[in-house]
C-alpha cells in the first residue's frame, strides 16, 4: 500500500477558517499536480459541500448503512479535487457495527491508490470525534488566531492529544492576522506555554492574513485560490501547499488510508477535559 498524507486540519474554536483552509490547500495541492482529496468529517454541522456550491445527494452516512460504496459519494470539486461529503447528524463512528467498520477500511483502502493526500476538515470544539480524527491522521495542522478564546482552545486541544494519545508533534497554522510577524508571535505564545506545561513539539506552518478577497469568495461558492489568485490570502495557502508537499511520508503501515481509517475504530475515546484554560 502507498502511502498517502493524511492531515487533520483542526482547531478547536469554531471559525476560525479551517474549512476554508482544508478546501483552500486541497486546491493548492492539486494545482501542484497532486491527488488531493478533503473529507468533511464535520459529521454535526458538515458545509464542505457547501461552501464549494456542490450539491451531495448521497453522504458518508450512506456508505455507514450500505447502502452505496465510497465512490458513488465521492464529488469532484474545482481542480479536480475530491469531495467526500458528510451530513449533519451522522452516527458517530463508534456506533458502526464491526462489519461496517471493515467494509468502510476496505473502501479507503482501494481510495488511497488514487491519492496523493487527504485533507481531514474536522469538526470544532475537542469532542472525543475531533480527537479520534486528529489522532489518526499523520499531520496535525492547528488553525489559531490571535483571540484568547482560540489560544485557550489550541491549547487544550494539543493538552488532550499528548496527554490522552502522546501525541508530541503539531502544526500550526495562523489565520486572519495583519502580518506573518503577527503570526510569529502568537506561535512563540503559544510555545511558551506549551514548553511550560507539556512534552511537545510544535512547527510553525505559516500565516495566512486578513484578506477581503476570502470573505468574496465565500459568497461566490469558489476557492479564493481560484477566485483571486495574487490575493494575499492565496498566495500564503500557496506557500501551506508546499510545506505540505514537503512533510515526511511513512513508507510503512502507518501511512496508508487502511491505516487512518482502522485507527478510528481502534482507539479509544479519550475522557473529556473539562477545563478550558490554560494550566497555571
Amino acid at each position: 500500500m502507498k502511502p498517502v498524507q493524511v492531515v487533520a486540519v483542526t482547531g478547536g474554536k469554531g471559525g476560525v477558517g479551517k474549512t476554508n483552509i482544508a478546501i483552500n490547500l486541497a486546491v493548492a495541492l492539486a494545482q501542484s499536480g497532486q491527488r488531493a482529496a478533503v473529507l468533511d468529517a464535520d459529521f454535526s454541522l458538515a458545509n464542505v459541500d457547501v461552501l464549494l456550491g456542490l450539491h451531495a445527494d448521497k453522504t458518508i452516512e450512506h456508505v455507514f448503512r450500505g447502502e452505496c460504496s465510497l465512490s458513488d459519494i465521492i464529488l469532484t470539486g474545482p481542480a479536480g479535487i475530491r469531495i467526500i461529503p458528510a451530513s449533519s447528524g451522522a452516527r458517530a463512528l463508534t456506533r458502526l457495527t464491526s462489519l461496517e467498520q471493515a467494509g468502510l477500511i476496505r473502501a479507503f483502502s482501494d481510495l488511497g491508490e488514487q491519492l496523493d493526500v487527504l485533507v481531514v476538515d474536522t469538526a470544532a470544539g475537542i469532542s472525543d470525534g475531533v480527537l479520534t480524527f486528529v489522532n489518526a491522521a499523520r499531520e496535525v495542522l492547528l488553525v489559531l488566531w490571535n483571540e484568547p478564546s482560540s489560544f485557550t482552545d489550541v491549547y487544550a486541544l494539543i493538552k488532550l492529544l499528548n496527554r490522552d494519545f502522546g501525541r508530541r508533534r503539531f502544526r500550526i497554522m495562523t489565520n486572519m492576522l495583519d502580518s506573518d510577524a503577527e503570526g510569529r508571535e502568537l506561535f512563540r505564545r503559544l510555545v511558551v506555554v506549551c514548553e511550560q506545561f507539556l512534552d511537545v513539539s510544535l512547527l510553525y506552518a505559516g500565516a495566512i492574513p486578513f484578506d477581503p478577497a476570502l470573505a468574496r469568495a465565500v459568497k461566490k461558492q469558489v476557492p479564493v485560490i481560484l477566485s483571486e489568485p495574487s490575493a494575499p490570502s492565496s498566495r500564503a495557502i500557496r506557500l501551506l501547499a508546499q510545506e505540505v508537499a514537503s512533510w515526511p511520508l511513512s513508507g510503512k503501515a502507518t501511512g496508508s488510508l487502511e491505516f487512518f481509517v482502522e485507527s478510528l475504530f481502534s482507539v479509544p475515546a479519550a475522557p473529556q477535559c473539562k477545563e478550558r484554560q490554560v494550566d497555571e
